[in-house]
């Protein structure tokens, strides 16, 4: 694939690409336009006007000059050098204290400072830096998260560092997404549930499996369903997030925003709906959920379209989530969607549309 430079044949972008490029990298650049203002002061009024005026002795002015002389006059010469000690004091452990942290961590892989504290008699600072001062030297084991599957092997989970993005805190629009777990009869049932931000149109559907394929399936059927496209949506941490359900994102161009470890506040308005839809559906149908997943979906489909299409919410002037839609389609639209709206069932394998309903 051949590419093009959009600024060929423009007179000076080459230099000035260099110099972006210099100063970015600059360490403080304020200090360099100082230095720089200093030096034109002391070429302009002498070396006692300069001392007086900014407090800077002779040596230090012929030091910046020669700086910038052998940088041929590129100001990023007169950049300060790092201040940082060449030779750094390293800390130096008793070599009997360290083979017994080693042979207590063998054992007891998970043996955090404060029990090591009190097993070696010493301070729990000094015990946590012993730890962190090992793990850099890799002399600590790793150990894997070793799970069975239901065929009964044996599978080691690797944890992969994924980069999170937070949503911005003065974005209103969006899509956020949890899991509610019930237990009964011994028996665990998911829901997983969405709401969208501005509108307050809400879906949830119940699977059988806590995995992030059941999530990336729930995520394909809420942009069926949803009368709006979705562009973003917040998620929290969970593993049913990731993998499949990231991956799906990625596919739908939708982009995935996480909330902060142990914040559920940054998910408030799903976290309400979890408390709503938990009081008036599912703790009535306990038992159902547990029996017969696939009537319980059904069932929660004609509650969510009486959610979605006659429930009133204050935060939209009492108006339901569909009603506030149709009242903020252009003129042209509105008169073209305003009598249908599709609903549908929701069961672990498909969507299933019933007959179109009035609003």
């Amino acid at each position: 694939m051949r590419q093009f430079n959009i600024f060929r044949g423009t007179k000076g972008w080459l230099s000035m690409y260099e110099s972006v490029i210099r100063f970015r990298y600059m360490r403080d650049q304020k200090e360099v336009d100082r230095r720089v203002k200093i030096l034109g002061f002391w070429e302009e009024h002498g070396g006692k006007a300069t001392k007086d005026a900014f407090g800077v002795s002779r040596r230090t002015l012929y030091r910046w000059s020669k700086a910038l002389r052998d940088g041929e006059g590129k100001l990023p010469s007169l950049d300060p050098k790092s201040t940082a000690p060449k030779n750094r004091r390293k800390r130096m452990y008793d070599h009997q204290y360290v083979e017994k942290v080693l042979a207590l961590r063998r054992v007891h892989r998970k043996l955090g400072k404060k029990k090591l504290a009190v097993l070696l008699g010493v301070s729990e600072s000094y015990a946590g830096r012993t730890i962190l001062d090992l793990k850099k030297r890799g002399l600590l084991p790793a150990y894997a998260r070793i799970t069975t599957t239901k065929t009964g092997r044996l599978r080691v989970n690797v944890q992969k560092k994924r980069k999170k993005l937070r949503r911005p805190k003065e974005a209103k629009r969006g899509i956020e997404i949890d899991t509610v777990v019930r237990f009964s009869v011994a028996v665990k049932r998911y829901i997983y549930t969405a709401i969208d931000l501005e509108r307050r149109f809400a879906f949830a559907g119940a699977y059988e499996s806590h995995s992030s394929k059941s999530a990336a399936d729930f995520l394909q059927k809420l942009r069926t369903v949803a009368p709006f496209e979705i562009k973003s949506l917040q998620t929290d941490n969970g593993s049913e997030f990731a993998k499949y359900f990231s991956d799906a994102c990625r596919a739908l161009h939708i982009v995935q925003y996480h909330t902060y470890p142990r914040t559920p506040r940054m998910n408030a308005h799903i976290e309400r709906f979890n408390r709503t839809i938990s009081e008036d559906f599912i703790e009535e149908r306990r038992l159902l959920l547990v029996t017969d997943i696939d009537r319980f979906n059904e069932e929660m489909i004609d509650w969510l379209i009486w959610y979605n299409t006659e429930r009133p919410h204050e935060s939209l002037g009492m108006l339901s989530p569909l009603q506030y839609i149709v009242k903020s389609l252009p003129a042209r639209e509105c008169q073209m969607y305003w009598t249908r709206t599709k609903a549908c069932v929701v069961v672990p394998r498909s969507v299933i549309f019933v007959s179109e309903r009035k609003v």
